[in-house]
């Protein structure tokens, strides 16, 4: 691990709840603020379902039933009131909450102001608390459907329906329990939708209104709410037998809720069971599961800091849309599309290191898809002094601290596009800790970064020789620095190496000798058994003639030859190298030799029927027609 040097120290906390302050600059005045992944922001956003709630239920319920607001006047204007108040708390909270920046909780003042006045909600949640129960002074307190815009909040229902999902020990209970909740709303308003109707039209006018006081019971507000409500679920889940409309307004009404019940009650109901099956499916795909982890903490008896540690690891994740298992969610696709995919995504944030930035493109294409994504949570030590290293870091985003062995002091701050681990990767010559780590480097907030392994970088490294020269040069650098290199044993390496070479060339030209030397003999070799043959075929081909010499012209015979060894038959003829020699062939009388023949520029057959110059006497008797000359000339 290289501690790159240059770097400033700053103190910050371990916990990650204060931002990198570089020296010489003034810090923004800082006042309470929520981590909006702590406890008491999430207690927060529970409390403020409730109102949200009781606008989105309650409100539609006094505007179609005038009985139920004017019995309880005094009680809707105090909720309604509270409301407001929790309405412009939460408005006060947002200015409040801070927000993760590299991965570190911001606790500017301005800061928050700015982004959460710029955000999107910001217009949204003003709307909601805008003073429209002025028009009570004109229209009395009997209207209350001029506080509608109470009902514009409901993103914030959302978001507190998020965070308990991500918490509670059964999600599948937790979201069957929300899907019946907006099933029990969208029938709420119908039915409340449906006695505003019938009270236009006219309580008991028909059968398909709602009656009037003057059946039994009906003279109750209750009553009524639960007729609507009841009247309202046969429809929209169309298992009832409705009575059968007689006005347009009735027909339409009607039409409008099987229409409803088609396209949103009936297709949720029916795949209830799909969709929980489905969320599942994606959220193990996307984000690790924490329930394994829980339960066997639980099971271990572990603290229950560590318990929440883990909670809020996991909660991260999900809250910044980090995906730790990209490799599993790309693997389907071709490697030519997910090379693409990949470095659209990450190709940007590798060119911020500074190590890639003279670096081809094709090496950044093999190394982004190599890369891991690793999320460490505050105070969390990424790697300690000595451990054995099989991976190197880069910062993707957020800040990392090199602390000394105490575990506090910090000596240097790494931040966006830094990179720490590569000297334990390689071989460096001379590297006096070898592949161990030099520093401890610990996340001061969520600290984002990308792992390569040791076996990936040396696969990209051996296509690529001149990244590896780059990298090793800057390694060398830095242990020069850090004064972890050994010069003469570099060196010693360095001699060693080119001998080694010297030595393979030495070999390598020895052996090309030996291998021309071994062909000269083989063609020797081949040559002398192929003369060899020959000479044994011209002398086959003697005997055969001297034999025949032993009839004369006239048909007389001359003196007997006696007779040679057998001729051998087959390949061994052929090829001449193998003969089987018989006993000395026995000499017979004297030949007389007659006058010499006249040598003539063309030599023709002598009276024996022979061609060529004299015979030469071989040792053995045996006549030869030619020298050493004649068997090259044949």
């Amino acid at each position: 691990m290289a501690l790159l040097p240059g770097m400033p120290s700053v103190a910050g906390d371990a916990t990650g709840c204060s931002p990198h302050v570089p020296v010489g600059r003034t810090t923004a005045p800082q006042s309470w603020t929520l981590d909006p992944s702590g406890d008491w922001y999430y207690w927060w956003i529970s409390i403020m379902a409730l109102p949200v709630l009781y606008n989105w239920i309650i409100l539609i319920c006094r505007s179609c039933f005038p009985n139920l607001q004017e019995q309880h006047t005094v009680l809707w204007l105090s909720l309604d009131y509270l409301c407001d108040t929790l309405y412009l708390l939460d408005i006060a909270v947002h200015l409040h909450t801070g927000f993760l920046e590299d991965g570190i909780l911001v606790r500017d003042r301005g800061r928050i102001w700015r982004r959460y006045l710029r955000s999107p909600s910001f217009p949204w949640d003003v709307a909601a608390v805008l003073p429209t129960d002025l028009l009570y002074l004109h229209l009395g307190p009997g209207v209350p459907a001029v506080r509608a815009n109470r009902c514009l909040r409901a993103p914030r229902l959302f978001e507190a329906f998020d965070r308990r999902e991500t918490r509670t020990a059964h999600p599948n209970a937790f979201r069957v329990a929300k899907l019946m909740l907006y099933v029990f709303i969208a029938i709420h308003w119908y039915g409340c939708l449906y006695f505003a109707l019938s009270a236009r039209l006219g309580l008991g006018t028909d059968a398909w209104v709602c009656p009037n006081a003057s059946r039994p019971g009906f003279t109750r507000p209750l009553r009524q709410y639960l007729h609507s409500f009841y009247f309202s679920t046969l429809i929209l889940a169309t298992v009832g037998d409705t009575p059968e409309p007689q006005r347009e307004e009735e027909f339409l009404f009607v039409t409008a809720g099987f229409l409803l019940a088609v396209l949103g009650f009936a297709t949720i109901t029916g795949s209830i069971s799909s969709v929980i099956s489905d969320m599942n499916a994606a959220d193990a795909t996307f984000y690790p599961d924490a329930e394994p982890v829980r339960r066997y903490l639980r099971a271990q008896g572990a603290g229950r800091q560590l318990v929440r540690r883990v909670a809020r690891w996991h909660q991260h994740l999900r809250a910044q849309r980090k995906l730790p298992a990209e490799q599993a969610v790309l693997r389907h696709l071709p490697r030519g599309l997910r090379a693409e995919v990949v470095a659209s995504v990450h190709l940007p944030a590798l060119r911020r290191v500074g190590l890639f930035r003279s670096w081809e493109h094709g090496v950044l294409r093999q190394l982004v898809l190599r890369l891991r994504p690793q999320v460490f949570g505050p105070g969390e030590f990424v790697c300690r002094r000595g451990d054995v290293g099989r991976e190197m870091y880069f910062v993707r985003e957020g800040r990392l601290a090199v602390v000394g062995e105490d575990g506090i002091t910090q000596l240097a701050i790494l931040g966006e596009g830094l990179y720490f681990g590569e000297i334990s990767l390689i071989n460096i010559k001379g590297n006096i800790l070898g592949n161990q780590r030099t520093a401890n480097i610990m996340s001061i907030g969520y600290s984002d970064l990308f792992c390569l392994s040791k076996e990936d970088l040396a696969e990209v490294l051996a296509e690529f020789p001149s990244a590896r020269a780059m990298m090793e040069a800057r390694g060398r650098e830095l242990l020069l620095r850090m004064g972890k290199l050994d010069v003469h044993a570099e060196a010693a390496a360095a001699a060693a190496v080119e001998e080694a070479k010297r030595q393979a060339q030495s070999l390598e030209t020895a052996l090309e000798g030996l291998q021309t030397q071994a062909a000269r003999l083989l063609a020797q070799l081949e040559s002398s058994a192929f003369k060899l043959a020959l000479r044994v075929e011209c002398l086959e081909c003697r005997l055969q003639r001297r034999h025949a010499q032993g009839v004369g012209p006239a048909g007389g015979e001359g003196p007997a030859m006696p007779q040679g060894p057998a001729r051998p038959q087959g390949p061994a003829r052929r090829l001449g190298l193998t003969r089987v020699q018989g006993p000395t062939k026995a000499q017979g009388p004297p030949r007389v030799q007659g006058p010499a023949m006249p040598q003539g520029p063309a030599q023709g057959p002598g009276s024996a029927g022979e061609w060529g110059p004299p015979r030469v006497h071989s040792p053995s008797g045996v006549q030869g027609p030619m020298g050493v000359r004649g068997l090259s000339r044949a």
